[in-house]
């Protein structure tokens, strides 16, 4: 398994710290309202990591925590009047409703930062003990002249840093390589809680920081988020753990890049910011948006457009109406036919090289697809019998465990009578008896039921 790091930039060979188990932590939502396509495209991503790892044969512990004290939780919750409970609860449940329509694994925790404040101060503590930390008037802040490595994630200058200027907002450029804030005293009209520290409450990074360290350890195997968390955020995380253990944090980041809409940057002023929701009531698929959103390698830049959405649903249908033919058609009796395995087998081989390659989705698409062409073409040419259908399932099922867009439910019920009739035609045109042939499938007909003749078996269909 390789992977690009962020932190060395380069590809390399993945080595957890414990055989055979995978710890990671990936950035979650902060909860001040419902979560973009581009946020999904993270999400979507990181979805398909937790899935090749568990594929792979890996023991997957999952972390995603949910902000909701921060900058915008807490205007909002104050433009609207309600208490920040109130205010971020709607937007946690309408993010795991989101995750569940887009088919995304739930992971093993999910952390509130409201719920783990005594975590985030034993952290300042001994941030503060070590000479990490200072305070002032206004909050306490990190001192990151004092951490030596401060820079490596982001690959930034710090040279020019200017002393004594503090930034006490969560999140800013990275022309603001300045010390930030790590705990914020009670000001009016914002959340606090009565600490050691003092009373106020915490700055967005020291969040993911303890709670990462909490549930994974004090060093884990990998950290995904976007690319916009690299800086500040990530390279905050790492200088506030360091600090405080002395130990390396995380010892693999991968960062998603980002997600534009018709070539442009996506927001609300040019009428291209889409919500799941959004794409929902237009009427798409939510197996369609996640198929586009997986397909394109996360280290480029995925274009959304409305026709790469149609053409996803196209890729869908594609693999529902395989699914379903395979479901729906009455196989001839023949022996196995090893060209079945041999297909199989090198397609779902592809489809794992290209996972543990850097997770390249492109190829392992590919592989979905030309693992459906081949067994069309044997299928069309009577090439699948019933001795064949299960291994033509599993290898389908295979890939569907990391992409995960067959069907969850499929109509294929049908009367015992009408399959019992079906039989009887099969039986009736092996026997040349051709009249008793058309007659039932007249019947089924006037029951709903369409039969389409191939080189394989009969297919049927409900009308």
């Amino acid at each position: 398994m390789r992977f690009y790091n962020t932190f060395s930039g380069k590809v390399e060979e993945f080595k957890p710290l414990k055989e055979g188990e995978v710890r990671m932590y990936t950035c979650g939502p902060t909860v001040y309202d419902y979560a973009h396509i581009g946020n999904f495209r993270s999400y979507v991503f990181e979805d398909i990591v937790r899935r090749t790892f568990k594929y792979l044969g890996y023991k997957v512990t999952q972390v995603m925590n949910i902000t909701d004290v921060d900058d915008k939780t807490i205007k909002k919750s104050a433009e609207l009047g309600i208490s920040l409970k109130e205010y971020t609860e709607k937007y946690t449940l309408a993010f795991f409703e989101d995750i569940d329509t887009l088919r995304i694994e739930r992971a093993e925790v999910y952390p509130k930062a409201t719920e783990h404040i005594n975590e985030m101060v034993e952290l300042i503590k001994k941030l503060l003990d070590k000479g990490y930390a200072y305070i002032k008037e206004d909050a306490i802040y990190y001192d990151i002249s004092k951490f030596e490595n401060y820079g490596a994630l982001s690959k930034i200058d710090v040279k020019n840093l200017k002393k004594g200027v503090r930034i006490q907002v969560d999140e800013y450029d990275k022309d603001n390589v300045q010390d930030f804030a790590l705990w914020k005293f009670k000001r009016e009209g914002e959340p606090s809680w009565k600490t050691d520290i003092g009373e106020g409450r915490p700055g967005w990074h020291i969040e993911c920081s303890a709670m990462s360290m909490k549930y994974l350890g004090e060093t884990f195997d990998i950290h995904m988020g976007g690319v916009d968390n690299i800086f500040p955020h990530h390279e905050n995380e790492i200088a506030q753990s360091e600090g405080a253990t002395g130990k390396k944090f995380v010892n693999y980041w991968i960062h998603v890049h980002h997600l534009i809409v018709n070539g442009e940057k996506m927001s609300k002023s040019k009428g291209n910011f889409y919500t799941l929701r959004d794409l929902l009531r237009i009427g798409y698929k939510p197996e369609a948006i996640r198929f586009l959103l997986l397909s394109t390698h996360y280290r480029k830049t995925l274009n959304f457009t409305m026709d790469a959405l149609k053409q996803a649903t196209k890729n869908v249908e594609r693999v529902y109406n395989f699914y379903f033919d395979l479901k729906t058609t009455v196989f001839k009796e023949k022996e196995e036919n090893q060209e079945v395995k041999k297909i199989k087998k090198e397609t779902l081989s592809k489809f794992k090289e290209a996972l543990e390659d850097d997770f390249n989705v492109s190829v392992a698409v590919s592989s979905l697809f030309e693992f459906i062409k081949q067994i069309n073409k044997l299928q069309n040419s009577g090439g699948i019998g019933r001795a064949d259908v299960d291994n033509v399932l599993e290898g389908l099922n295979s890939f569907n465990k990391v992409f995960d867009i067959l069907p969850k439910t499929l109509d294929i019920d049908i009367e015992e009578e009408h399959y019992n009739l079906i039989k009887e035609r099969e039986k009736a045109r092996k026997e040349k008896n051709y009249k008793r042939a058309d007659e039932i499938r007249d019947l089924l007909k006037e029951n709903g039921i369409i039969l389409e003749d191939t080189p394989s078996g009969v297919r049927w269909k409900k009308l």
